[in-house]
């Protein structure tokens, strides 16, 4: 993954720091939609679109909420190509892949020029661009999420759900946040590390996280207690990754969730969530992580496995009736 600077396209990759850690940078654009009126950016049907990678956790977080949210008649999609090469996200006629109707931009960094003709940064997906003031409204996948869950009620199809219930905001907020550093962000610090101390604290970390996680499963049936939440959401991008490409690509091995009793059921059950298994592609995940990482996979052989069926059944609901 390269970057802009000054407008300017570098293919530099992320520089770890001393110690050999991955370093993920902040991400930029975080104006918010509002249904209040506090921003210009007002929740308008047809204003909004989204550009996505099938491949890309992040971007999955917001492509579950457009459809658990019945967004998808009033909010657009491009899909990028799931390789990624020295030049950043592009828009291909892959299968899977959805051109940028709105910009006609061969390069997602094209995009992000649109905005700010001398940004400097990541290009990164997603992507929350208005068509009505032509400019990048955010960029931050759990703002994005949470923007679609909770400012897009008045025209959502299935504004009934909220996946960030009152009650609950405190909590999920937290459990975000706990599973962000070890989990959503430590399978890429465990994949990118450059050096045997960065990786095996990371892994450490990680597996550490999981373990507690497991156990708290086992106890309640969502993150949060009885119901779906984005924090729920949030675990499940990782976790659909994990077997197919993190347990192998990123050497993140000391278990398949599959073989954690209490994560492997609920991930099933997850999927298996109306809509959701719709939004999960493993040919784009696969052919993303194991092609465009040239320095963890230098020949980009995809494995032909594993076989995972995530549609099979699982003890959730009898366990927790």
């Amino acid at each position: 993954m390269g970057q802009l600077v000054n407008g300017v396209w570098s293919t530099e990759w992320y520089k770890p720091d001393k110690k050999g850690r991955f370093v993920r940078s902040e991400t930029t654009f975080r104006d918010r939609v509002t249904s209040n009126g506090s921003t210009p950016f007002a929740p308008d049907p047809n204003r909004y679109h989204l550009y996505v990678s099938l491949a890309c956790p992040w971007a999955h977080r917001a492509l579950i909420m457009r459809k658990l949210k019945g967004l998808e008649e009033v909010i657009g999609i491009s899909i990028v190509d799931p390789y990624m090469s020295d030049d950043g996200w592009h828009f291909s006629s892959a299968p899977g892949a959805l051109p940028d109707i709105v910009n006609r931009c061969d390069f997602l960094r094209e995009v992000y020029l649109l905005t700010d003709p001398h940004y400097t940064g990541r290009v990164t997906v997603p992507v929350l661009w208005d068509t009505k003031e032509k400019t990048i409204v955010n960029n931050q996948s759990l703002e994005i999420m949470r923007i679609l869950d909770t400012e897009f009620n008045e025209i959502a199809a299935k504004s009934a759900k909220d996946f960030y219930p009152k009650e609950l905001k405190e909590e999920i907020d937290a459990a975000i946040d706990e599973i962000y550093e070890p989990i959503n962000n430590g399978v890429y610090k465990a994949g990118f590390a450059t050096t045997q101390e960065a990786y095996k604290s990371a892994a450490t970390e990680l597996f550490t996280a999981l373990d507690k996680w497991e156990r708290v499963l086992g106890k309640r049936r969502y993150l949060c207690g009885s119901v779906i939440t984005e924090a729920d959401w949030c675990l499940f991008t990782t976790l659909v990754r994990f077997d197919p490409v993190y347990y192998t690509h990123f050497k993140c091995n000391r278990l398949h969730i599959y073989e954690y009793p209490n994560l492997g059921n609920y991930l099933k059950e997850l999927y298996q969530v109306p809509g959701v298994s719709g939004t999960c592609n493993f040919d784009h995940i696969k052919e993303h992580y194991y092609k465009s990482h040239k320095m963890v996979n230098p020949y980009g052989i995809i494995p032909v496995g594993p076989v995972i069926d995530l549609s099979g059944s699982h003890d959730r609901e009898r366990k927790y009736k």
